[in-house]
């Protein structure tokens, strides 16, 4: 990334621990049955999601007005805003990742943005307004939390753990995480949170995790951040991860070479 995009990243940060405290947080264990739409089947929106969304728009066309912006409600609405990932320049939002979590009164929840260039993410913000933790990363620098650089970590375990969701599987793709895969992981439950499941692969929580959805408001910031912190995101096959392709499966890991471990449990 060139040096014309280097301000940006306190600017983001900074609205989005704002938008949190104004538009989210106030709201956490406080929303009435009217505050909650159910989108689809398992698939919430509450007013906190719209109010969010609506501020991290306004304040991201400020900070780079020559971007386009793709946010996860404005797509629901629209399927056409999805045409835009593809754009010179593109802020990508998720408002309130884990919005499930969130209209239940528990954790984790938080707020995902990526900026893409053509079609290809080079900066990344994860926010949990609990934990108060900024993760970030521009491509080619490093990942970096509340500020300090890091580096991917594996949890050491004997048997890595394995955060596998099978909510999106259909009954045969479940059978075969059950053949395949849990006989050499150790199988945990995972936050329905892509904000907390990015941070966890890399700070020795969880050692792998597959993700059959791959939206890219759920993913774009999260891949770029766990690649840049020495760990590995990518499709099935290998090839990376970009925000404006419409493919399902990604397998994310800890390191590479743990990330060829699950890849070969895949059938």
């Amino acid at each position: 990334m060139n040096n014309a995009f280097e301000a940006p990243i306190e600017s983001v940060a900074a609205l989005m621990r704002d938008v949190a405290d104004t538009a989210i947080l106030p709201r956490y264990q406080s929303l009435a049955a009217s505050d909650i739409v159910e989108k689809a089947h398992d698939d919430l929106v509450t007013i906190a999601d719209k109010e969010s969304e609506a501020m991290l728009a306004e304040g991201l066309a400020k900070i780079l007005p020559e971007a386009a912006i793709v946010g996860e409600e404005a797509a629901h609405a629209d399927g056409a805003v999805m045409d835009r990932r593809g754009a010179d320049l593109c802020w990508i939002i998720d408002p309130l990742d884990g919005t499930n979590n969130f209209a239940r009164g528990r954790p984790p929840f938080g707020i995902l943005i990526a900026l893409a260039a053509g079609g290809e993410t080079i900066a990344g913000w994860i926010w949990d307004p609990l934990r108060q933790r900024m993760c970030h990363a521009e491509r080619g620098k490093g990942a970096h939390v509340d500020g300090e650089r890091i580096a991917a970590r594996p949890t050491g375990e004997d048997k890595p753990v394995a955060a596998i969701s099978t909510l999106f599987l259909d009954e045969e793709q479940r059978h075969q995480v059950q053949r395949n895969v849990a006989p050499h992981f150790r199988l945990v439950d995972i936050p329905r949170c892509a904000a907390e499941q990015y941070p966890r692969l890399a700070l020795g929580v969880n050692d792998v995790s597959v993700f059959n959805r791959t939206l890219a408001w759920d993913h774009a910031a999260g891949v770029l951040w766990l690649n840049e912190a020495g760990g590995k995101a990518a499709r099935l096959d290998g090839s990376p991860y970009r925000p404006d392709q419409d493919q399902l499966g990604l397998l994310a890991a800890a390191s590479p070479a743990l990330w060829d471990r699950l890849a070969d449990c895949i059938p």
